[in-house]
């Protein structure tokens, strides 16, 4: 895309891009926000990789800062943003935006009323390189661009979202997620987030650390419809029960059995073995705190190997 001749006219963006060991997507992404972006802010949490010195050769500024989880890295980093920054984009190291989005901020972003506090935009999801198109999951609607001080990130261990002080508008454009990691990664990465999520579950029930509530979520919006029915709906349900059912919510009743290919290894792995295996998690730091006769945060840092004695994420 060539650069927007009104680009001298686009608020002063921040992009905040955390990073560990992201050579293979760093230069996309900050390329895909250059039409748009006044900086680039690089958090790296202990890359390997190459990734720090391609981030800096592509225009980025690295800051380092000890990873503890997405919230708390993330909040870190808007406590230390440039200050002449006027809005924040929050994009993830392995996505990037199409040239629709670049398009509609050149345009637009400068006449959004004051009032506004942030902007959402659509994301859509390929996985092994082929795109989701069923499954009723995407596009998702998401609050990645707000004006600092206004957004911060929800105090959770898994699920997180923006959480928004003020009123937000609509933008059409997309932002794309496709981590171009092997397979193998990708089951490495849920394996670590099924426990993070069982975190979150038995927190909910033994109420042993700090958590944003889901009420915090903007009004209406489609993150806090989908808490609503996680906390509400789904946790009630049996656990192995509910990844089944929704599993056929996904995949027959929202016609993901049509999807490409891809798309279905994706139904299958994401809403079916991911699910499950967040409730064998879920199942096997109760039976130790059974067979043990012990609290439940004593639990989760022997069987999951996290350490919550600190109370908050």
């Amino acid at each position: 895309m060539s650069e927007p001749s009104s680009k001298r006219a686009i608020p002063a963006i921040t992009f905040v891009i955390l990073t560990r060991d992201e050579a293979i997507h760093i230069e996309r992404a900050i390329a895909s926000a250059a039409p748009v972006s006044r900086h680039v802010l690089v958090v790296d949490s202990g890359s390997t990789d190459g990734t720090i010195e391609l981030a800096r050769n592509a225009g980025a500024e690295v800051l380092q800062n000890r990873w503890i989880n997405y919230a708390t890295q993330f909040n870190w980093a808007l406590e230390n943003l440039p200050s002449d920054t006027e809005w924040v984009f929050r994009l993830d190291a392995d996505e990037f935006l199409t040239d629709r989005l670049c398009g509609e901020i050149a345009e637009k972003l400068a006449e959004v009323a004051q009032t506004a506090a942030g902007i959402n935009i659509s994301r859509y999801m390929n996985f092994c390189r082929g795109k989701v198109r069923f499954g009723g999951l995407f596009p998702v609607r998401v609050t990645r661009l707000f004006r600092p001080g206004k957004g911060r990130c929800e105090n959770r261990w898994m699920d997180e979202h923006i959480v928004i002080d003020g009123p937000t508008i609509d933008f059409s454009g997309e932002i794309v997620d496709d981590n171009l990691k092997p397979l193998s990664w990708w089951i490495d990465k849920h394996n670590a987030y099924a426990s993070r999520e069982v975190v979150d579950l038995l927190n909910r029930e033994f109420g042993f650390m700090e958590s944003d509530p889901g009420t915090s979520l903007q009004e209406g919006s489609q993150a806090r419809k989908k808490r609503w029915i996680k906390d509400h709906l789904y946790s009630r349900m049996p656990g192995g029960l509910r990844a089944l059912a929704y599993f056929l919510y996904r995949f027959v009743i929202r016609l993901g059995f049509l999807d490409t290919r891809e798309g279905r290894m994706f139904h299958v792995l994401q809403g079916f073995w991911y699910r499950y295996l967040v409730d064998a998690k879920m199942h096997e730091v109760k039976a130790y705190m059974d067979e043990h006769q012990t609290d439940v945060v004593s639990a989760i840092g022997a069987v999951l190997k996290i350490d919550v004695g600190s109370g908050r994420p």
